[in-house]
């Protein structure tokens, strides 16, 4: 059986061979869309200033809630993208920071905001807000969508975050499940014996 979603049941999803079985729901479009409201009112109310912002979105998984969180904020602003990853298409990251694209715009002086999807153990995060310093940013703060809560504390804390998830394995909304479902109009969790980091 297949199930789609369609603009006016954004809550029905594609049942297939590729689609994790007993994916939970975790957050519905509508709840990730209010994150983002006050997400970009938090943003707007901290960061606004005379000089515009550089925004550097985080590939693939911060690509979706750029493109939802930019519209929303009411100051100049100029984009950029980093790609690094830990994870690839697998389910438990490593230590291992994998530079695909370095920013092209130069950072040595201003004023950066870094947009990704999650922040977990916060190690990529990190090493994205290192290299920015070392190329001379005047000021870097960080958003992520969500944050996992985890027992320990992350690298490096997020300066906005929209929502929390437990620790498990999440897709959607920009999030892939082995390279997939990053269009899922929802944040879902794989079941917990299904993997997750």
């Amino acid at each position: 059986m297949v199930l789609r979603w369609t603009a006016s049941n954004p809550v029905a999803m594609v049942i297939d061979a590729n689609w994790p079985e007993s994916a939970e729901c975790l957050y519905t479009r509508n709840e990730l869309e209010r994150a983002l409201d006050r997400l970009s009112r938090e943003i707007g109310d901290r960061l606004t200033g005379p000089e515009p912002l550089l925004v550097l979105t985080v590939m693939h998984g911060g690509l979706v809630t750029a493109g939802h969180l930019l519209p929303r904020l009411s100051m100049p602003l100029e984009t950029d993208y980093v790609h690094a990853s830990r994870y690839g298409h697998r389910m438990d990251g490593d230590d291992q920071l994998r530079w695909l694209h370095r920013p092209a715009t130069p950072l040595a002086g201003r004023r950066i905001l870094i947009v990704d999807d999650i922040l977990d153990q916060g190690l990529t995060l990190k090493g994205l807000v290192e290299a920015c310093r070392a190329q001379g940013a005047l000021s870097i703060h960080t958003a992520a969508l969500v944050q996992k809560r985890l027992p320990d504390p992350p690298a490096v804390e997020a300066d906005f975050v929209g929502l929390t998830v437990p620790d498990r394995f999440v897709f959607g909304f920009g999030m892939d499940y082995q390279g997939l479902w990053r269009n899922a109009p929802g944040l879902y969790a794989v079941p917990e014996s299904d993997g997750g980091h």
